[in-house]
C-alpha cells in the first residue's frame, strides 16, 4: 500500500506530464456570416493546409462552407515581458 504522499506525487506527475500531441485546436468560421461557431482538432502533420468543411450555420440557418482559423484570434497569448 502506497503512502498518501506517494499517491500525491504520482498524481502530480500525471497531471503535469507534457502533452506530446501534434493535434492543434482550430476554430471554424463561416464564409457567409463570419460567425465562429465550431471548434475542432486537426493533426498538423497529416493536414498542413487549412480545413474547409460544409457545416450548419446557426445564424443563417442553412449549410455553408466553414474555413479554419486560429482558436484564440490573438486573445490569451503570452506576451514577452518588457525589461
Amino acid at each position: 500500500m502506497l503512502s498518501f504522499l506517494a499517491l500525491c506525487a504520482i498524481i502530480i506527475y500525471i497531471m503535469a506530464k507534457k502533452n506530446n500531441t501534434k493535434r492543434k485546436l482550430v476554430g471554424l468560421v463561416s464564409e457567409e456570416s463570419g460567425v465562429r461557431a465550431y471548434y475542432t482538432k486537426k493533426n498538423t502533420m497529416n493536414t498542413p493546409d487549412k480545413l474547409s468543411l460544409k457545416k450548419y450555420d446557426p445564424v443563417l440557418r442553412k449549410h455553408v462552407l466553414f474555413v479554419e482559423t486560429k482558436k484564440n484570434l490573438g486573445r490569451n497569448e503570452v506576451k514577452e515581458k518588457k525589461r
